[in-house]
C-alpha cells in the first residue's frame, strides 16, 4: 500500500515537473547554504588552530609594557635584560626553553636586490621555542654566539625576494653597513592567522644584534616554551610572580610587562570563528524555513486543483489516512529531493570556496546527515496542514468541484 502510495505522489509530481522544481529550489538553496557555511567555518577554524600551533607549542611570550587593546598597542616600560632571562630559565620550573629576542626593522641588500624585513637578535632557542626547523644550512655554532658575529638565518620571504632561485646558503647580503653571512634557510611557515608574513624575518646573533644594530643590552621578548603536558596557567601565573618581584612592583600596582599564552590566543580565535560559523548556519538555515513554506503554499495549490480527484478516490472507498498519507508523501519527496541536491550543491561549493580562501575542506558527517534529516522534517511538518485539508474534504463537495 505504501509502494502504491510512493508512485502516486511521484506521478503527481512528474505532472507538473516545473512547479516542484521551483518549490525544491527553495530546499535546495537551504539545505545547501548550511552545509557550505558550517564546513568553511569548520575549515577557517582548523586553520586557525594550525596557524597558532606554528608559533610554536605550548609557547608563552613575555614583554615589557601593558598591552593596551588585546596584543596590539602598548605602553612604554622599562626592557627586559639578560638577567631576567636567566632568572626564569633558573627560578620557574617546566620550562622546555626560554629565548631571547630583540627586533629592529631594516632593511637588507643581496646585489640589484633589496628587501625591509625584521631583523631579530636571538640564539638558537629561538627556533627550539617557536618549534622552527631549517631548510637547508646550519643553525648558529657557539663562536657565532660568543663573539657576536654576523651571520644570519633567513626566512623564506627574504630568500624569495634577494635571491630568488640562488642557493643563499654561503652568500652575503648587507644590513645597514654591516655584511652578513647567511649560513641557513628557515622551513617555511607562511601567513599567520594575524595576517603577518612569518618568514618575512631575519635571525642574527643576539650579541651582534645588541652591539652592532641596537647599541644597548635590551631584550624586548622573552619566548618561555613550557614542557608537554605541563599546565601554562601555572608556568604563566609562577612567570607573573617572579617578574614582579624583578621589576620591584609592589602589590596593588600594575604590572609593567605582558604575559601571552598562545594557547589563549587560538582558543580566542577559534570561539570566534565558532561564534561566526554559527551564526551563518542559522542565517542559512532560514532559507530552509522560507523554502518549507513554499512546499506547503505549492502543496495547498494542488489540493485546490486536484478538488474533484481526491473527490472521486473517497467516493470509491479510499481512507481518509490514504490520501493525507499521498499528500504528505509528495511534501516529503519534494523536500528529500531538494535535501539531497542541496547536500551536493553545499559540499560542492564548500570545495571551491575552501580552495579559494586556502583553507582546510573538513567534512563533518554529523552536519550533512542533520541537514538531511531536517529537510524531510520540513516536508513532514509544512506538508501535513495541506494533506490533512485533502484527507478531510466531503467526497459529495469535492465531486462537484469544477
Amino acid at each position: 500500500m505504501l509502494l502504491e502510495t510512493i508512485k502516486l505522489a511521484l506521478r503527481a509530481l512528474r505532472t507538473n515537473a516545473l512547479r516542484s522544481f521551483l518549490t525544491v529550489l527553495g530546499i535546495v538553496i537551504g539545505v545547501g547554504s548550511v552545509i557550505a557555511m558550517v564546513t568553511i567555518g569548520a575549515g577557517t577554524t582548523e586553520r586557525v588552530t594550525a596557524d597558532v600551533a606554528k608559533l610554536g607549542s605550548n609557547l608563552l611570550v613575555v614583554r615589557p609594557g601593558q598591552s593596551m587593546r588585546g596584543v596590539g598597542g602598548r605602553t612604554a616600560a622599562k626592557a627586559f635584560d639578560m638577567k631576567d632571562v636567566a632568572a626564569l630559565e633558573n627560578q620557574v620550573g617546566a620550562i622546555r626553553t626560554v629565548a631571547p629576542t630583540a627586533t629592529r626593522g631594516l632593511k637588507a641588500i643581496y646585489g640589484n636586490a633589496n628587501w625591509s624585513t625584521s631583523v631579530i637578535g636571538t640564539d638558537n632557542r629561538y627556533l627550539a621555542a617557536r618549534d622552527w626547523p631549517l631548510e637547508s644550512g646550519r643553525v648558529f655554532d657557539p663562536t657565532d654566539l660568543r663573539a657576536g658575529k654576523m651571520s644570519c638565518l633567513i626566512g623564506a620571504t627574504v630568500r624569495k625576494n634577494l635571491f630568488g632561485a640562488i642557493d643563499p646558503v654561503g652568500e652575503v647580503i648587507r644590513i645597514r653597513n654591516l655584511s652578513c653571512g647567511v649560513i641557513g634557510v628557515l622551513e617555511s611557515k607562511g601567513v599567520s592567522t594575524f595576517g603577518t608574513d612569518q618568514d618575512d624575518l631575519i635571525l642574527i646573533p643576539l650579541r651582534a644584534f645588541q652591539r652592532r644594530i641596537a647599541g644597548n643590552q635590551d631584550i624586548r621578548a622573552i619566548n618561555v616554551a613550557v614542557q608537554s603536558g605541563v599546565s601554562t596557567d601555572k608556568v604563566q601565573g609562577d612567570i607573573e610572580r617572579l617578574m614582579r618581584e624583578r621589576r620591584h612592583i609592589a602589590p596593588g600596582e600594575e604590572d609593567d610587562f605582558s604575559v601571552f599564552d598562545m594557547k589563549e590566543i587560538a582558543s580566542m580565535l577559534t570561539g570566534i570563528t565558532s561564534t561566526l560559523t554559527g551564526l551563518l548556519g542559522a542565517v542559512a538555515a532560514v532559507s530552509l524555513l522560507v523554502g518549507g513554506i513554499g512546499i506547503m503554499n505549492i502543496m495547498l495549490v494542488s489540493v485546490t486543483e486536484r478538488t474533484r480527484e481526491i473527490g472521486i478516490r473517497l467516493a470509491i472507498g479510499a481512507l481518509e489516512g490514504q490520501v493525507l498519507m499521498q499528500f504528505l508523501v509528495e511534501a516529503v519527496v519534494l523536500s528529500l529531493f531538494g535535501g539531497l541536491i542541496g547536500i551536493v550543491f553545499g559540499l560542492g561549493f564548500a570545495a571551491v570556496a575552501a580552495q579559494m580562501l586556502k583553507v582546510p575542506f573538513v567534512l563533518d558527517p554529523a552536519i550533512v546527515l542533520v541537514a538531511f534529516l531536517f529537510s524531510a522534517a520540513v516536508g513532514v511538518v509544512f506538508g501535513y496542514f495541506p494533506a490533512r485539508r485533502a484527507a478531510r474534504l466531503d467526497p459529495i463537495e469535492a465531486l462537484r468541484h469544477e
